[in-house]
């Protein structure tokens, strides 16, 4: 009867052409998988996230520093305003700062959601944002400006702590990276 080699002594004498196959193979996977990545980056890095009601994508914006000029035509109709996010809420996304450019000192609004009926990311910042809804222009007590303070706003408060704030309530949001 004829003795068969040892399993030991098979692997070692094809353990380079195991191992190359192993390689080969990793690599490939290795490949694959950086394009899936990188596939998958690119179709995120213009991602659209919405919140509320649609945005009409065939609706004229009406620029932000307009409204700003004459917060008070703004107040009864709802209009569609673009921007940059400069800032979210900390806490929940229950707000953000939209602004009129990526500037640094850019004029800008806090954006609340109608009946607190939606929350943006908390990773928003920098997004392009399109949102509708109407201006709301009232005095902030002071419990309300350091609480809004605490999750990032800024405001110019007044001597006793107060501010005049001119937001957006919005019953939507378009956000795109």
């Amino acid at each position: 009867m004829r003795r068969l080699a040892p399993v030991s002594d098979f692997l070692d004498s094809h353990a380079s052409r195991i191992s190359d196959r192993a390689f080969r193979f990793i690599l490939a996977a290795m490949k694959k998988l950086a394009l899936a990545l990188l596939l998958a980056t690119t179709a995120f890095a213009n991602e659209v996230v919405t919140r509320g009601t649609a945005v009409p994508k065939d609706a004229k914006a009406t620029p932000l520093a307009t409204v700003l000029e004459n917060p008070e035509a703004y107040t009864k109709e709802a209009v569609i305003v673009e921007g940059v996010i400069a800032s979210v809420c900390t806490r929940k996304g229950c707000w953000m700062q939209l602004a009129t450019s990526e500037e640094k000192d850019a004029q800008g609004v806090r954006v609340t959601f109608k009946d607190y009926g939606f929350f943006v990311p908390l990773d928003s910042k920098g997004m392009k944002a399109r949102a509708e809804g109407i201006a709301v222009v009232k005095t902030l007590s002071k419990a309300q400006v350091d609480h809004y303070e605490e999750e990032g706003a800024k405001f110019n408060r007044a001597e006793d702590g107060t501010a005049y704030e001119v937001s957006f309530e919005a019953k939507g949001v378009e956000l795109t990276r």
